[in-house]
């Protein structure tokens, strides 16, 4: 019989200071600290909804919106479970902890996938939906799949020495010499 559980269940969220040592020389929080942070939640979310030790498999479109300072709360909790391999997304907001001002920073998506103690995969509960937002996030999971499919597709049946193909470099800043 298959075990359901609730998005709720996959929730974790973590505060973390911000500390000059995160930092570069202009004082902006390094986009690869930010990204561990991630992978960390992203492990934390998928073992705790899973039961399971999880890996990471992918990493979907990391985009840095806004810089992180110095001093700022990073906060990061998790929106979205997937189904099969689990799809955590991520959304990471600062917080000025002296005015209080918020701001969003950074959303990806993470593909985790559940193993046994022996390193293979398992199965993972179904994910019940209770709402418009997990409904509206489920089926744009379903479309970034579905998407990275095509993409992964056409990387293969490409012709990048066709003479289409070469012709369309003519388009931009390259210069080709064979």
């Amino acid at each position: 019989m298959m075990e359901y559980k609730s998005i709720e269940s996959s929730y974790v969220t973590i505060s973390e200071l911000m500390l000059p040592s995160h930092s570069n020389f202009s004082g902006k929080i390094h986009g690869g600290y930010i990204l561990s942070l991630m992978d960390q939640i992203a492990f934390a979310c998928a073992s705790k909804f899973s039961g399971h030790y999880c890996v990471t498999a992918s990493v979907d479109t990391v985009d840095f919106l806004n810089p992180i300072e110095i001093g700022e709360l990073v906060t990061a909790s998790v929106n979205y479970v997937g189904k099969s391999s689990m799809v955590v997304g991520i959304r990471v907001d600062s917080e000025n902890i002296t005015t209080g001002v918020s701001k969003h920073c950074n959303s990806s998506y993470f593909t985790m996938v559940a193993k046994n103690k022996a390193g293979e995969n398992v199965i993972v509960p179904g994910l019940v939906l209770t709402c418009d937002d997990d409904l509206r996030r489920f089926f744009k999971a379903l479309r970034r799949i579905s998407d990275k499919k095509a993409h992964k597709n056409h990387e293969e049946t490409f012709d990048y020495k066709s003479m289409e193909a070469i012709a369309e470099l003519e388009l931009y800043n390259v210069k080709i010499l064979r």
